[in-house]
């Protein structure tokens, strides 16, 4: 019979896009990853995952499957929180590290319901642009935006930010407007770093997956340095939603290629490694993964 774990590895392929990478996440063997969906398959009879050398694709009955468990797994997460106010006392100080721009908007609001429910824990929000080292600085946990880098760090992935292609008006006016992610070769882009991973973008539709080697004179390591230049006419940019959602209301910004989907950029909470976990901090592990679940930022 599967267990909660085989699900979790489940939902852990199809979020991270193949096994080799579900399996660095979860912190385990490929060969134990690829046993678990194996194994869940043939328990289910239905094909869950079709795989190739480099991806691993969700049929139908995958997708749908996926969007069940994880809601499953959220309840039994956010059940498991909720028992250990019985089993022990959740109180103490818990000390969170997030980023500048997510942490007002979106992890306050999670931080205050948290500390609503558990009024006998007060809470430190460590902000800053750069990751910080948890052990040195005496963090309990962290949210981290995109894909992680190897660490020792214990990682749970909360979900995925959706990502846009964005540009001015006054630029769209001035250049046209790109009608598939071919023409973007043709435009100017702005650049979030200035290396070769970052000219390449990648899109998907349906079946069907470009990427495109794009250029551009303006590049930076700050999202929302590059969001402003975009504003500022100086090309077509990538952009989280909810980084630039407003602007879109405002019609100062615009969208296109909106039928191309854009890899979504993963959410992390992180913690350190190789101790006993406080109730506090396993308390709020299990509710931030319930809470993305069920009101996920836009």
């Amino acid at each position: 019979m599967a267990s909660l774990d085989d699900y979790r590895v489940f939902v852990a392929i199809v979020e991270q896009g193949n096994l080799s990478a579900a399996a660095r996440h979860l912190h385990r063997s490929l060969q134990a990853v690829s046993r678990s969906l194996q194994g869940l398959e043939q328990e289910l009879g239905v094909e869950l995952i079709q795989r190739t050398t480099r991806r691993a694709q969700p049929t139908a009955a995958g997708l749908a499957f996926h969007a069940r468990i994880k809601a499953a797994l959220a309840d039994i997460d956010l059940a498991r929180s909720e028992l250990a106010e019985h089993g022990a006392r959740i109180d103490g100080r818990l000390r969170i590290a997030g980023s500048t721009q997510f942490s007002a908007p979106h992890v306050v609001p999670m931080v205050a319901a948290f500390m609503e429910r558990y009024p006998d824990v007060d809470v430190e929000l460590v902000v800053a642009d750069q990751h910080v080292d948890l052990q040195r600085e005496k963090l309990d946990v962290a949210i981290r935006l995109g894909e992680l880098a190897d660490s020792r760090l214990h990682a749970r992935q909360l979900g995925l930010l959706r990502l846009v292609t964005v540009g001015a008006p006054g630029y769209f006016a001035r250049h046209g407007r790109p009608r598939s992610p071919v023409d973007l070769r043709g435009h100017s882009c702005v650049l979030r770093d200035c290396n070769s991973e970052a000219q390449r973008w990648h899109y998907r539709r349906g079946e069907r997956r470009q990427t495109v080697e794009v250029h551009g004179r303006f590049s930076s390591g700050n999202a929302a340095v590059c969001n402003a230049a975009v504003l500022a006419g100086q090309g077509v940019g990538i952009a989280a939603l909810w980084q630039v959602r407003a602007l879109l209301d405002q019609g100062r910004l615009e969208t296109v290629l909106d039928d191309w989907q854009l890899p979504g950029q993963p959410v992390h909470i992180v913690w350190p490694p190789g101790k006993q976990l406080p109730a506090r901090t396993r308390a709020f592990i299990d509710f931030a993964a319930a809470r993305w679940t069920a009101e996920p930022p836009g």
